[in-house]
């Protein structure tokens, strides 16, 4: 009868009015204490206050039953429809809202709408993928940011491909712990894209220097993230490298001038065709003979020889291979050799363009190297 009575009171009463009395209502009806009588009365009405035309109602209404686990499922879907803030309350926190209701409203494109759903504790797995496949850029970056929702593997790498050019959405992949290797990856081709692309607009460098710059950015980038994930994926992730036309020899042996001797081996196998074991065995071998038939069944650059041969004999010696922390010293190590002995050999970096690249990456791993030492 009192709740009738109310009903009938809002018809003409102010808006400012409505909302504060809706709320003290809602309060109310989500206290445990209530009596069932009640309860039932109340039930009955919220339908008709879910239809108050006013935006400042719905949001009270809203505020105040969204995290209560015991509305009635039509009128929690009710409120989740509502345009503005009270939908959105609704859509990011309440618990009555199922996996295939989200999946409805996700689908329907509203953007607000689609940033709420995205900011869901423990937002489930199917809503997470359908987000990343047609949420826009807004909704995807909140779905990112959200530390409790279970994205796919699959649909982190698709958001890579939608918005990887997006810096917000990109520093957000790189802050999650469960960023697939092959996500990181593409992230990594598409920052060096960038990169290049503004270095040659700026003029700074010549397209071609730009693109060579990028390049090797990225290789370096490539093989410090593929060192860092765990050994299984190893051959997966060059197998991938490969299919893309990445694996080339700047790559390997980059590879093996970071000390990242796993990563070498795995590239060389997948490059020869011959088992990862044969490789590690041919690459044994101190004579040089029986890498120089792998080398040259690979169709490696002539003048990368010396270098190749050369770090594989420092690394054989070495006690910290594929340790990432001793990777800049050891480097740079690896790469004072290997230049020594071109110097030995007679050749510089006029004759040769392998030493002109190495001096460039001796002088990164040198910078890299003082970088670790004032940060110890």
């Amino acid at each position: 009868m009192i709740v009738r009575q109310f009903l009938d009171w809002t018809q003409t009463a102010p808006e400012e009015a409505r909302a504060r009395a809706v709320a003290a209502l809602a309060r109310a009806y989500v206290r445990p204490e209530l009596g069932a009588t009640e309860r039932a009365e109340i039930d009955e009405a919220l339908p008709a206050l879910v239809a108050d035309p006013s935006p400042m109602v719905q949001f009270q209404l809203a505020s105040a039953l969204c995290r209560y686990p015991l509305v009635p499922a039509d009128v929690a879907l009710q409120l989740a429809r509502l345009p503005g803030a009270a939908g959105e309350t609704m859509l990011e926190h309440s618990a009555v809202l199922n996996v295939r209701e989200l999946i409805a409203l996700c689908a329907d494109g509203e953007a607000d709408k689609q940033q709420a759903i995205a900011r869901r504790a423990s937002l489930p797995a199917p809503v997470a993928a359908l987000l990343a496949e047609v949420g826009g850029v807004e909704a995807v970056l909140a779905l990112v940011s959200n530390p409790t929702a279970d994205v796919p593997g699959f649909a982190l790498g698709h958001i890579v491909s939608r918005f990887g050019r997006v810096p917000e959405v990109r520093e957000a992949l790189l802050c999650r712990p469960d960023l697939p290797a092959a996500a990181h990856q593409a992230l990594i081709r598409v920052v060096a894209g960038a990169l290049s692309a503004f270095v040659e607009e700026r003029q700074w460098l010549s397209p071609q220097q730009a693109a060579r710059l990028a390049r090797e950015a990225a290789d370096q980038a490539t093989v410090t993230q593929i060192a860092a994930t765990d050994f299984t994926q190893t051959r997966a992730l060059v197998q991938d490298l490969q299919a893309r036309g990445e694996l080339t020899s700047a790559l390997v042996l980059r590879s093996l001038l970071s000390g990242q001797m796993r990563l070498f081996l795995e590239a060389v196998s997948v490059l020869s065709g011959i088992g990862v074991n044969h490789v590690s065995a041919l690459a044994a071998d101190r004579s040089g003979e029986a890498f120089r038939v792998l080398y040259d069944r690979l169709g490696m650059p002539r003048g990368a020889f010396i270098a190749f041969r050369t770090a594989l004999c420092v690394v054989q010696s070495e006690a910290y291979v594929d340790d990432l922390d001793e990777e800049p010293r050891l480097r740079l190590r690896i790469l004072d050799e290997v230049l020594a002995a071109y110097e030995e050999a007679g050749e510089s970096a006029q004759g040769n363009r392998i030493v002109g690249m190495l001096h460039r990456w001796q002088s990164e791993a040198r910078e890299r190297s003082e970088r670790q030492t004032l940060a110890a």
